[in-house]
């Protein structure tokens, strides 16, 4: 791992598997009320404007590692035997304690102190920072980072900590992040689902991956809806064609990059006081689209294409970056060549629930031949039978605008749990021919998944699978 005393981002942040924080509750939430420690191991997920540490591993006391007598106290061989495990398996490390009292807490001299005496042997057998973190009594985290700067070791605060699950709970800084103030305009969208729920949806930076028909749509819902951190992933342009299901594009917009038209429709829209919208013109399959996509809190999928799912596949679950994601089939009459019928679907993919390789989103095989280019290759695709599925993503405003609303919702209920029945939504599927939606919350990965095996281990144990994507290059010649 490269030595990193100072992490250079605007932002630090931690996210924690949904598994490890009940582990983490059922340890430091004593029943006699006292205070308790434990130490996690943490992999590094560095974006262009944010650093989190990803909590994989934990390693609670053993007999002997500390006393417990109202605050706790923690023995030399503890952090020793901590740091041998960091270093033999490059991690970071992390110090999480328990305090007697609700909310995102503050610290102590005590704790600063017990701290910041741990950074310098953690940086230096790591090569990775330090870090905090506090559990308050009513589960609410909070944390902090300790960086070596101009000569000593300085605190710096999370704005978020984030535990990810079938569920997305995100837990703020209020003193960097404040929650969104009432407006009017928020009254009946509140009444819905809180104020509680509110501060929670409105302060996520939220991703959107392919600003077309269903992205631009996307947008424009999360928009009125109060949210005001944008993250918009998209190398394309808008060309005539568009023009019948792109929300918000005119005429004039032929030429303009779609994620910049969407940009424009965002700030037009917007509830929110300050809305802030990052624009990427590269593809999610580029450096530069998938360190931006690390800086979000979720990310919306609204590509038609092997190798984009695939990457959000990793994001998903190598960094704890949930992903709603959707499909559409649209079927036509191998003989006549008319509308037969069509299906589209809405599902989140994370931890605890099933990946998009192993519900069928795209196979491994068709990343190969987009990654070698063979799908902007005309000859190619007109070598390939009519019902194939590089041959049937064609679609229309309805469509778009149905796909666009499920996938709003899967994210309504995942960090809300609003309206919930003893489960949460699974996997959507929506048959247009007979006008109903079909539910499906057992599915599973298959037994070994390669997604499942890598949760929270950022790019350390499988490298992000990015590159030279020839779609991204062409459109940027055309753009020229």
């Amino acid at each position: 791992m490269k030595s990193l005393e100072k992490t250079e981002q605007e932002e630090f942040s931690v996210a924690v598997p949904s598994v490890l924080n009940i582990e983490l509750c059922k340890h430091l939430l004593r029943i006699d009320g006292q205070e308790d420690v434990a130490f996690a191991l943490y992999k590094p997920s560095i974006g262009v404007h944010r650093f989190t540490a990803l909590l994989h591993r934990i390693l609670l006391p053993e007999d002997g590692d500390r006393d417990v007598h109202g605050n706790v106290n923690i023995h030399a061989s503890y952090f020793k035997r901590v740091c041998q495990i960091a270093a033999s398996e490059g991690s970071g490390i992390a110090l999480i304690h328990s305090h007697l009292g609700p909310g995102w807490q503050g610290m102590s001299i005590d704790d600063i102190i017990t701290e910041k005496s741990y950074s310098s042997p953690a940086l230096t057998l790591t090569d990775v920072p330090f870090i905090g973190l506090t559990l308050g009594t009513d589960n609410t985290w909070s944390a902090r980072i300790w960086e070596y700067s101009n000569g000593w070791f300085e605190r710096n605060m999370a704005v978020i900590v984030r535990v990810v699950g079938k569920r997305l709970h995100p837990f703020y800084n209020d003193a960097l992040l404040p929650p969104p103030s009432f407006k009017e305009i928020y009254k009946r969208t509140i009444s819905v689902w809180g104020v509680e729920n509110h501060a929670r949806i409105a302060r996520l930076r939220v991703g959107i991956i392919g600003l077309g028909s269903v992205g631009s749509i996307v947008a424009e819902s999360l928009a009125r809806m109060g949210i005001e951190r944008f993250t918009l992933v998209d190398f394309d342009e808008v060309q005539e064609h568009n023009l019948d299901r792109l929300l918000g594009a005119t005429i004039r917009d032929i030429g303009h990059n779609k994620a910049i038209i969407a940009q424009r429709q965002i700030i037009k829209s917007a509830t929110g006081n300050n809305p802030q919208v990052r624009v990427v013109l590269h593809g999610i399959t580029e450096e530069e689209g998938y360190r931006n996509a690390l800086d979000c809190d979720v990310l919306f999928s609204c590509v038609d294409r092997p190798w984009p799912r695939q990457v959000l596949n990793h994001l998903a679950y190598n960094h704890l970056i949930p992903v709603i994601d959707g499909g559409i089939k649209v079927r036509f009459d191998i003989e006549s060549g008319l509308f037969e019928g069509a299906d589209w679907q809405a599902h989140t993919v994370g931890p605890e629930r099933i990946c998009l390789e192993c519900i069928g989103q795209y196979k491994s095989a068709d990343v190969d031949t987009e990654r070698a280019g063979m799908l902007d290759d005309p000859s190619y695709l007109e070598g390939l039978p009519k019902e194939h599925l590089f041959k049937t993503n064609e679609n229309i405003f309805p469509f778009s605008m149905n796909l666009a609303s499920l996938e709003v919702l899967q994210f309504i209920e995942m960090v809300t749990g609003i309206g919930e029945v003893g489960g949460y939504y699974g996997t959507q599927r929506y048959a247009y021919n007979q006008g109903y939606i079909r539910l499906n919350d057992s599915l599973n990965c298959i037994k070994g998944c390669f997604y499942q095996s890598g949760i929270a281990s950022g790019d350390s144990v499988f490298p992000a699978p990015t590159g030279i994507d020839y779609s991204a290059e062409k459109a940027r010649k055309r753009q020229e």
